[in-house]
């Protein structure tokens, strides 16, 4: 399902006045699995070196559609370039990731209702529980 912002985001990560918003979010293209058609979705993520890594619900379908390596095209910067995504589903592993990713970001934890301790560590039963309702997406630029 489509956010109402999505055509917005779309819009101006395509112009040249992507720069204030391209530090956190990409545009990602991918073919769908049942329609064949390409799918364009403005995300939130994280990069390091060549893996762009970001979180959605358990509940949208979108993420599906990267399961198994599926080929992208990622928007990043105001240059298209090409990819590989997949899908981490097991509950461990996506606790372990999450409180990676939001020690990289730390203001995404009260969103996800994970408290960070005095020294910004994650309260690791929230994580836990965060993770839950939770998959990992991870990006691959080729």
């Amino acid at each position: 399902m489509s956010r109402w912002y999505d055509p917005i985001m779309t819009g101006l990560l395509r112009s040249p006045l992507h720069g204030p918003v391209s530090n956190s979010i990409v545009l990602i293209t991918v073919t769908g699995r049942k329609s064949g058609r390409p799918i364009t979705t403005p995300i939130n993520y994280v990069r390091e070196g060549d893996t762009l890594t970001t979180i959605s619900f358990r509940e949208r379908t979108g993420w599906r559609n990267l399961r198994g390596g599926a080929p992208i095209v990622v928007r990043l910067n105001g240059r298209d370039m090409k990819g590989s995504g997949t899908v981490v589903e097991k509950p461990e592993a996506v606790t372990e990731l999450l409180a990676h990713y939001l020690r990289q970001v730390p203001q995404y934890a009260k969103y996800m209702q994970v408290t960070l301790n005095s020294d910004g560590q994650t309260n690791r039963d929230d994580v836990r529980r965060a993770a839950e309702s939770r998959v990992v997406v991870q990006v691959h630029l080729s």
